[in-house]
Parts: C-alpha cells; structure tokens; sequence
C-alpha cells in the first residue's frame, strides 16, 4: 500500500527557489531605475512645494519673500526678504523664518543644478511675481535641474534616466516638466 505524499520534496524546493532567482535578478535593475525616478520625483514635487509656500507666504504676508536653496542638493529655506540682505538659512532671525526643507529628508542623492547657475534665490512680491533682482542685486533663478547622481545620464543630455525640471515665470507660475527630447508638445509634460 502506498502512502500518501504531503508537502513538497527538496528538489521541488530548490527548483522553485532557482525560478524565484532568476525572476529577481532579471527584476533588480528596472526595480532600481523606478526607485532613483521616484526619487527625484519626490525631490522636484518639494522644490516645487517650497516654491509654492514662499509664494503664498508673500502675498499673505504682504511682503516679499525668498527662497533659498541649498547649493547642489534639493533642500531649501523660505524667509522674509529683509534689508540689510541677510542669509535664508538657518542662521535666519526668528521673526522672519517661515520653513525649510533638509535634503537628507526622503530624497536620497538626488541634486539640483539651476539657472543662472551661480544664484541660489528667488524672491517673490507681495502680489506673487517673482521680482527680476534679489534684494542682494542678483537675477532670480529660474530653472531648477533636479538629477540623480550625475547630470551627464539624463534623458535630456543623452543618457538614459529621466530627470525632471522646475520652471519659475516672472509672474510666478511653476511647473514640474519632463526636459527629454522625446517628449514634445502637446505632451502637457513635456519642457517649453
């Protein structure tokens, strides 16, 4: 008389274990891929938040306020513009610091480069433009690259990742786009 079999035997495991490794490794990399987007995805949606506080802020509170970010990563600092020019940082009186953003919160090593590439402010008006000079005499920015690692592997320069930009006008709409090539109006993604 023969028994009957309950459970699985060690080949049936160690054949589905193979299969389950197979599967994983062929998994890992676009897994990897999809995390560094979501990545800077995160990193962009704060810089646009920022951006979006000190705006409100500035026509809530009547006065102009800056945004200051922080050189070559995603976090920033949203103040009120005073005279004498004083830094929107964390050595910013109590009176006039409205919020901040580290870059250690959430965003991994995702980077910022922004246009003009040596300004790292923008100050909004009391009716939400954005003035053309800082109060310290510098152009606003007005583009924020955010990137992972290296901005040489963006779609937009001929790599493969896809990094995302932030726009500032003059009158202080902002919008996230998508600068690749490949993607061309009227893709409401896609970069002007």
């Amino acid at each position: 008389m023969a028994r009957a079999q309950h459970g699985f035997n060690l080949i049936e495991v160690m054949v589905s274990l193979t299969v389950l490794g197979i599967l994983v490794s062929l998994g890992a990399p676009s897994f990897a891929e999809w995390l560094q987007s979501q990545r800077i995805r995160a990193s962009a949606e704060a810089i646009v938040n920022g951006l979006q506080v000190a705006r409100g802020e500035a026509i809530r509170r009547n006065l102009p306020v800056v945004l200051g970010l922080e050189p070559y990563y995603t976090g920033w600092t949203v103040c009120e513009a005073t005279l004498p020019v004083t830094p929107c940082d964390s050595t910013t009186p109590a009176g006039s610091f409205i919020q901040s953003k580290s870059a250690q919160e959430g965003s991994g090593n995702a980077k910022i480069a922004q246009t003009p590439g040596d300004v790292t402010t923008l100050t909004f008006s009391p009716l939400g433009a954005v003035l053309l000079k800082n109060l310290d005499g510098t152009l606003p920015v007005t583009q924020i690259d955010v990137y992972y690692d290296d901005r040489a592997q963006c779609s937009a320069a001929g790599g493969t990742r896809r990094c995302l930009r932030v726009l500032v006008s003059a009158a202080g709409s902002i919008r996230m786009c998508d600068p690749t090539p490949t993607i061309v109006a009227p893709d409401p993604r896609a970069c002007p």
